[in-house]
């Protein structure tokens, strides 16, 4: 019992490949299709045969009741004496089964059994004496024929009465026969037609054996769903392209972080609307690890790696993570720990401030440690009134102040512009520490590295509104971007600087353009000599624009 058990469920067509089990189907739809063309060949053949009998069976008695022999023996006194041997010698003649010369009465004056002569014909005949034609399957003493009865006029008498008849008929054994001889051949044809059969769909078999790799249904329709619900439940964005670029599959995830449209499957990722370096991320051979890239909306982190199939490359897959919050964060943390680098060194300069004015007053130098001790008083808070003064935001107050700590410790002169101006609530602070701290860093790193030992740097910080818009500059001499720099400077990647760790060198100046196009603002860049960053963002509130 457990061996057959086994047997059956090895063999159940459930398990059975999809090429197996559309063979299968394909063999016992063509068994059926080859099946009833033969059986409708057959008959057609069968009908075709009666059909040809009854037209010879006519043909024969219509010549007979127009022989002017026939016409003459049936007005004789003995008719039979002329007709039978005539009658005899045309059925043999045509191949019929009996052909009866009668009279009008339907009484036998010929008949292949001469018993049957004087008797009676056995059929309709109704018709014929009205001068018609009978066309029957009828059974009469020689068994089931096909029957034709016509009627015998004199012509040479005026009206041309009908004075006898003839029947001539065709046995349906003997049609039957004639079927069944081509019997052999119908057969040949229809084996003709199961090996063309076998052979496409053996053909057809192997193809979808190949495509499915010889999977069963169940297989394909497990792996269907679970790859399908895996794809819509991973937190990251998949996207699978083919070695033509074009995009084959892309999850809900990476719909929404590439802002797809509904049939974005199936075109080509160059025309997908994406920023230039994420198609060319998408589309080349290379393979991409950790990379950041900056869409209109978005910080993405992208790892891109060849997809291959026992060896064959099929295409390339790719993943996304979404990084905005976390690269506005990291900015953040940059500028709170530029802010803390700065009172780290702020307050080591007051320390040696502090032991300065000490040691004047315990060398007795009381007007001098007074007069030190103001000078130092009067510079921090003229520039803390200066900032305060300047800017409504406290957030952006904090952030310069920390910057002008960091450029007076790496020697560089931060200036404010007098008149200076940025109301509150233009934009989100996460947003503008993002505008005005990727652009400080970008000047003073830029004048860092240049100039002569000693010599003077400058960067200006400015705001103010017009218009109805705030603007903001972040100006400085240092060299300024290179000639044709200025539409490359907004790139994900591009960099006058070395490359820095984690790759993220050359993501400042591109959050800052992808922050001032998500608020509706404009970004120019001037110079050289030196480079002045402009930003204007519209302002919606006009209390806090008077203020």
């Amino acid at each position: 019992m457990t061996r057959v058990t086994i047997v059956f469920i090895e063999f159940s067509p459930r398990r059975w490949s999809v090429a197996a089990q559309t063979f299968a189907l394909q063999v016992l739809v063509a068994v059926l299709v080859v099946a009833a063309g033969l059986a409708g060949t057959f008959v057609q053949a069968q009908r075709a045969g009666d059909q040809e009998a009854m037209a010879r069976a006519l043909a024969v008695a219509e010549t007979i009741a127009s022989t002017p022999e026939v016409v003459s023996a049936v007005q004789a006194p003995d008719p039979t004496a002329r007709l039978q041997p005539f009658a005899e010698q045309v059925r043999r003649d045509t191949a019929t089964d009996f052909v009866v010369v009668m009279s009008t009465d339907a009484i036998r004056w010929t008949h292949p059994d001469p018993t049957q002569i004087g008797k009676r014909f056995i059929g309709h005949t109704e018709a014929a004496r009205a001068g018609g034609v009978v066309e029957e399957d009828y059974t009469g003493t020689l068994g089931p024929s096909a029957r034709v009865v016509v009627p015998v006029r004199d012509t040479t008498r005026s009206g041309s009465p009908v004075v006898a008849l003839v029947s001539v008929g065709i046995r349906k054994s003997a049609v039957g026969e004639q079927v069944r001889a081509q019997l052999p051949g119908i057969l040949l044809a229809g084996l003709g037609a199961a090996l063309l059969s076998g052979l496409g769909m053996a053909l057809v078999s192997r193809r979808i054996r190949r495509q499915t790799h010889g999977l069963g249904e169940q297989q394909l329709r497990e792996m269907y769903e679970y790859y399908d619900a895996v794809l819509h439940a991973v937190s990251e964005g998949l996207v699978i392209t083919d070695l033509d670029g074009t995009l084959r599959l892309a999850n809900d995830e990476a719909v929404r972080l590439l802002g797809l449209p509904p049939d974005a499957v199936g075109r080509r990722v160059a025309d997908l609307d994406l920023a230039p370096a994420l198609v060319t991320a998408l589309t080349d051979d290379a393979v991409h690890e950790d990379e950041l890239h900056v869409t209109a909306a978005r910080v993405l982190v992208l790892n891109r790696a060849p997809a291959r199939w026992r060896g064959r490359l099929l295409g390339h897959v790719a993943t996304l993570r979404d990084r905005t919050d976390l690269e506005a964060l990291t900015g953040e943390l940059d500028s709170a720990r530029g802010l803390t680098e700065a009172l780290r060194s702020q307050a080591h300069e007051s320390a040696n401030r502090l032991h300065t004015i000490v040691s004047l007053i315990e060398l007795g130098h009381t007007d001098r440690a007074l007069a030190f001790a103001t000078e130092e008083l009067q510079v921090s808070q003229l520039l803390t009134d200066k900032v305060v003064g300047a800017v409504d935001e406290p957030a952006l107050t904090a952030l310069l102040l920390g910057k002008a700590a960091e450029a007076h410790e790496r020697g560089i002169v931060f200036d404010i512009e007098p008149g200076a101006r940025f109301p509150r609530d233009v934009a989100p602070t996460r947003d503008v520490v993002t505008i005005v701290g990727n652009l400080i860093d970008n000047a003073l790193d830029a004048v860092s590295a240049t100039g002569a030992p000693g010599a003077a740097r400058h960067v200006a910080f400015g705001s103010r509104v017009v218009d109805g818009q705030a603007v903001l500059e972040v100006s400085d001499d240092g060299p300024g971007l290179p000639p044709g720099g200025v539409a490359d400077a907004f790139r994900r990647g591009w960099s006058t600087k070395e490359q820095g760790s984690a790759g993220r060198r050359g993501i400042g100046l591109a959050l800052v353009a992808q922050t001032v196009e998500r608020l509706g603002g404009t970004l120019e860049v001037d110079g050289p000599p030196g480079a002045t960053f402009t930003v204007r963002l519209p302002v919606t509130a006009v209390d806090e624009v008077a203020r």
